[in-house]
């Protein structure tokens, strides 16, 4: 989807103090950035923001980091966050370069709606794809832990595929989050296309997969 374009998005970015420029210059040092030794969970992608500003609001003792390549976007999410949300970060990157940014210090990464790159020649440009798979085993701090959601069932098969073949184990799996959410009354942040695809009636797959280090 074309994303348009936002007035002033330069001076938004920069200005946010919500916002690090030049995040290379952080790995190794992000528990620095914080000012503490809490969690640091990662949502790679996290488009106009609400699932990630939403988590670092309920959860204060976890510190949130969001990614997004677009400058518009980036600009959308940073409007979006409330004053003294000390435990949220942003950053302008493309994820095929994370590992140029954290070194062992991430316990969690979510993959919310990602592009589902749906023609086989461009597999390994997805996120749950070997190529990514391999990048976040030095990202992650300890065990990795990875959440993803997503709308698309092909690249919901593919996924579980991709993690089982790296060794991940599946920890949680539903093929109709919102019937869970209904039914069991299970916690639930969403995410702006989360909502738009619930109200087209659209099923909402998610899983949980873990894989511990050796």
């Amino acid at each position: 989807m074309r994303q348009r374009n936002v007035k002033n998005k330069e001076e938004i970015i920069k200005n946010s103090k919500y916002f690090l420029n030049d995040s290379e210059n952080y790995k190794g040092h992000w528990q620095e950035v914080f000012g503490n030794t809490n969690p640091i969970y990662l949502e790679i992608g996290m488009g106009k923001g609400k699932f990630i500003i939403e988590n670092a609001l309920k959860y204060r003792d976890i510190n949130f980091i969001g990614i997004e390549k677009y400058d518009s976007i980036l600009a959308l999410a940073l409007k979006k966050i409330p004053e003294n949300l000390c435990n949220l970060k942003i950053i302008r990157l493309d994820a095929i370069n994370i590992d140029n940014v954290f070194d062992k210090e991430i316990d969690k990464i979510y993959l919310n709606f990602s592009d589902p790159w749906p023609k086989d020649r461009h597999a390994r440009r997805r996120l749950t794809s070997p190529v990514f798979l391999k990048k976040y085993d030095s990202v992650f701090k300890k065990d990795n832990i990875i959440e993803m959601k997503t709308d698309n069932k092909n690249l919901f098969s593919y996924s579980i595929k991709s993690f089982n073949n790296y060794g991940y184990y599946i920890d949680y799996i539903t093929f109709d989050l919102v019937d869970e959410i209904n039914n069991k009354k299970i916690e639930n942040i969403t995410t702006e296309y989360e909502e738009k695809f619930t109200k087209l009636n659209n099923p909402i797959y998610k899983i949980k997969v873990l894989k511990c280090k050796k």
